[in-house]
Parts: C-alpha cells; structure tokens; sequence
C-alpha cells in the first residue's frame, strides 16, 4: 500500500516504517498520524514481519505535531487530533509486532510520546528528547503526562513537563527514557542488529511477553502474576515451546 507521508520497507521479517515529511522534521498532522495507524493494521495481517522499526527521514525522528496544522485549530479539532494520536500510539502498544523507536534526531512533544509508546528505543547521541508543549501554552495531547511518569517518575515527569525542558540523549538515558545511546553513523545498523536478534524469538512469546508487561503495569500485582501465569501455561500449548 502506498502512502503520502511514509515510507514502508519490509527486510525480511523486519518492517521499517519511516515518517517521511523531512521538510517540516516529520511534524505529525492528522494525515500522518491516520497513515502510521492505518500501516500498522495493514502489518499485522502479515505474519512473516515479526518487528517493526520507527524511524524519521532527515534530521528528525518527529520533531513534535506540525505546529501550522494546530494554530487555527478549533477545540474540537484539537481533540480530534488528540484522539487520532491517541489512537495511533495505543495500536503501536497493542501491536504483536515489538517495536523498536530509532531516534535519529529531534523527538519532542509528539515525538517524544511516540517514542513512549515503542518497546525499545535506540537515540542517536545529537537526538534531542523531551515535551515543549507547555511553552506554547497547550498540554500534552498524545499521552505524554501519562506515560512519561509511569516511564520515569512522576517527580523527574512533572520537571519536565513544567519547564518543557529538552534532553540529550545521553541525559534521556539516565532517566530510563531511552535504552541506549550509539552513535550517529551507526544507529540504524545497530537498531537493525538488535531487530534481527528478536526476530529470530518465538513471535508467540514476543507478543505475549509484551502483552503481559503492558498490561501489569496498569493492574495489581495479584492480577498481574495471574495473567503471567495464564500466559505461562499457554505456551505449553504452542509449536515454539521446546
């Protein structure tokens, strides 16, 4: 399927999803954010693809939502915009596919919270993190007062959030925004590497691993370790257990 502001490659059992608006450092509009959802259900139909890389064309993963597209919005597209983000983060957390963000570049406001929703995240040393929002005046609209405390604190999240404060990578490391920082020439070979090391799991225990992690942290821990143990038991039912 072709679309206007991405380029999808599939390498093997690897999907690379690239947002491609280098012009505006891949800023988010509604269009994009409808095509990355819309890709990301047409992905799992195929069951070769075992895990997805998000990445951005240029200079930028996403640099936050296309500011031009938002200045004239009214409160009503404002939360049409929020609820299409929404969307699209809650499919890549939903998705059986692990998907690793390769953060090439800027990652701020909207970018950031995607970043957020990824199972991993490899930043190239000169990416730049973090959530401006509050000095245009507006919050955060696609889960970043949410899922950055549960990230990194809520003490470390609301610093951050109050002064739109950005990070460098190594900096986003240190609060476990980030999984690792490489360098700049090898981010993608390095992202690659660690794609290609997942791929060959047992994608039933992919997804169910990350199903279980995503889940429990939003339930009690009795609940949870049921959940574990339900999924536990299930694998025994499975070609992959040896």
């Amino acid at each position: 399927m072709a679309y206007k502001n991405l380029v999808v490659e599939k390498k093997d059992a690897i999907v690379f999803i690239k947002i491609n608006r280098p012009q505006v450092l891949n800023a988010l509009n509604t269009e994009t954010v409808l095509e990355v959802t819309k890709a990301i259900e047409e992905l799992e139909k195929d069951k070769k693809i075992k895990v997805a890389i998000l990445t951005g064309e240029g200079k930028a993963f996403i640099a936050g939502a296309d500011i031009s597209a938002m200045s004239n919005m009214t409160s009503l597209e404002a939360k049409e915009f929020a609820e299409a983000g929404h969307g699209m983060l809650n499919k890549i957390e939903a998705s059986r596919l692990p998907f690793i963000a390769a953060v090439n570049g800027y990652a701020l406001g909207g970018g950031c919270e995607t970043l957020m929703a990824c199972d991993i995240v490899v930043a190239a040393k000169s990416a730049k993190l973090g959530q401006p929002e509050i000095n245009l005046g507006i919050s955060p609209g696609f889960g970043g007062t949410q899922r950055l405390p549960r990230l990194v604190g809520r003490i470390k999240a609301k610093e951050l959030l109050l002064t739109g404060k950005s990070l460098t990578a190594d900096e986003a490391a240190k609060i476990g925004l980030v999984n690792k920082t490489v360098e700049d020439a090898v981010l993608m070979e390095e992202v690659e590497k660690l794609a290609k090391d997942i791929a060959t799991k047992s994608s039933v225990q992919t997804n169910f691993i990350k199903s279980l992690v995503n889940k429990g942290s939003d339930i009690d821990l009795n609940t949870a370790n049921s959940l574990e143990i339900s999924y536990f038991s299930s694998s025994f039912s499975t070609h992959d257990q040896k």
